[in-house]
């Protein structure tokens, strides 16, 4: 197998000699999407983190390739709100040129928001312009930190169809942190459950069965995932609407996603 792009080894974290973190061990290459799910306070943003090199390890290492380059998509755009700042100007911060920034607006669907502000964004704006920005040095690796928040849920379907898309064009990596489970069986290869520890991991089909998944999550959710299937031989355009279908899957006459359960 190829040399992975992270290797997370026994890693551990603590603040206040509370493990937030304790002994996660991990590898990411080429073409993988791996998407971190757990509760409120289960130490993913602390994970992520240690990742990009911001968060120091207690013990533990982090192997990174070679000449990594890392796309990093925050949670959340926090700037001054008296701060005037043009989605164009924001994108020239990352330091490319003007002509890569627009090319990568135009590949996240919001290029005709050049000269806007920053402020007036929708939500579903302010993830796509954050995923332009780390897009635009053509990273190996993506990180994504609930990339989907403050998105509707037609709005979350087409970006992580993006996010497939732009793995499967940059031949790289994503690692993620999800809430949207359901959305996470469809866009992912494979699930880990942290709870400070690894509590299981696996292919999302296979994970909503483990009882470490079933006590964290509970019973009701587990048994919902486990009868979802989504037969993603479709996209969604930028609102989400179902823009191919194959035999199996169709989009209803709202142009919502219809889904298999089994």
């Amino acid at each position: 197998m190829d040399e992975p792009l992270v290797a997370i080894e026994n890693l551990t974290v603590r603040f206040d000699d509370r493990p937030v973190v304790d002994r996660v061990s991990l590898a990411l290459h080429r073409g993988d999407i791996i998407t971190i799910i757990g509760p409120n306070g289960a130490g993913k943003t602390t994970l992520i983190k240690a990742v990009l090199g911001i968060q120091a390890a207690t013990s533990g290492r982090i192997l990174r390739a070679k000449g990594l380059v890392i796309g990093y998509v925050p949670q959340h755009l926090s700037l001054e709100s008296t701060l005037p700042l043009s989605v164009e100007r924001f994108m020239l911060l990352s330091g490319q040129p003007l002509a890569a920034c627009v090319a990568a607006l135009e590949r996240t669907g919001v290029s005709h928001l050049l000269k806007a502000s920053v402020h007036h964004l929708s939500g579903g704006e302010q993830q796509r312009l954050l995923l332009a920005r780390a897009l635009v040095r053509k990273p190996d690796l993506l990180v994504l930190d609930e990339p989907a928040q403050g998105v509707d849920i037609n709005g979350q379907a087409a970006l992580y169809d993006l996010i497939r898309q732009l793995r499967d064009e940059l031949n790289c990596g994503v690692i993620m942190i999800s809430h949207d489970l359901h959305l996470v069986m469809a866009a992912t290869d494979k699930v880990i459950c942290l709870n400070q520890h690894v509590c299981c991991s696996g292919h999302p089909a296979d994970i909503s069965h483990d009882p470490a998944f079933i006590e964290t999550f509970g019973r009701p959710v587990a048994e919902s995932l486990a009868v979802y299937h989504h037969n993603h031989n479709h996209s969604h355009d930028l609102s989400g609407n179902v823009v191919g279908t194959g035999h199996s899957g169709s989009a209803n006459e709202h142009g919502e996603c219809n889904h298999e359960h089994h």
